[in-house]
């Protein structure tokens, strides 16, 4: 393809976000796992651990996120608020990859905790984000550093992203659009009460593809300072809503083989 100007490649991202961000993407996608429940609470907690469930085969993240979701009864809200010790064996067994039993049953024991001080997730990145920010990342840092100091095992802290490490967070960053962003194609939640203008994009083997070979990023690793690099490329075309220009990377990146 040959290089395109501004105004082009902006018409271009945009259309190709518009061709993929349909209902249909639902299907497929391990966000179908949060639009199973209609409470808040249930949906940001289903979320959450959908999204940190989320690396290698989408079959696989769902089938095994909806295995959590049913030894939480369907109301995973109402388990992790209420759960004893003894109710936490539900998850014995459980492993996806390198995410076990006592990795699940930290991030419970932590998020319960985290529902006895502040009112929902959207409540405690929201209260971590600092004037003049242009990203959560410090709220993802702040995130990480609370669950860690309320019973997620250390080794389990590799499951959740922190910028000040490096760590390009995509699962955090992907969890944050599902949450944040309000939209007309009925995949978003916009739940949370955090400006979208501070999304960023998931940066993966097939976004990166894409966003370097469109000009978007220069950086070869796939780290937060690249995630910051394409922030930059990302909010010239789209600076109010930039993570709508995630579907066009995913779409050109995952269903088209974009080299």
């Amino acid at each position: 393809m040959k290089k395109l100007s501004r105004e082009d490649l902006a018409q271009f991202l945009i259309e190709k976000a518009d061709q993929y961000a349909r209902f249909s993407f639902v299907q497929d996608d391990p966000i179908q796992i949060p639009h199973s429940f209609s409470s808040a609470e249930d949906i940001e907690i289903s979320g959450l651990i959908a999204a940190t469930l989320s690396w290698g085969n989408r079959k696989t993240i769902i089938a095994k996120s909806n295995d959590l979701m049913d030894r939480m009864d369907r109301s995973p809200a109402e388990f992790i608020r209420g759960a004893s010790e003894s109710d936490l064996e539900t998850f014995n067994g459980f492993v996806h990859r390198t995410f076990q039993s006592e990795d699940i049953k930290g991030l419970a024991r932590s998020l319960r905790m985290l529902y006895q001080e502040h009112n929902s997730l959207g409540d405690f990145f929201k209260m971590h984000v600092r004037e003049g920010d242009s990203h959560l990342g410090h709220s993802f840092q702040k995130f990480k550093e609370y669950l860690l100091d309320n019973g997620l095992p250390l080794r389990a802290g590799k499951h959740f992203g922190d910028p000040s490490k490096g760590s390009a967070c995509k699962r955090l960053i992907m969890f944050t659009r599902w949450m944040v962003r309000t939209n007309t194609e009925g995949i978003d939640f916009g739940l949370w009460d955090i400006d979208p203008a501070l999304l960023s994009l998931p940066l993966d083997v097939h976004s990166g593809r894409v966003a370097r070979s469109l000009g978007l990023l220069k950086r070869k690793q796939n780290d937060w300072k690249a995630v910051e690099e394409l922030d930059v490329s990302i909010r010239k075309i789209e600076p109010l809503d930039p993570a709508r220009l995630d579907y066009a990377l995913f779409g050109l990146g995952v269903y088209e083989g974009w080299k």
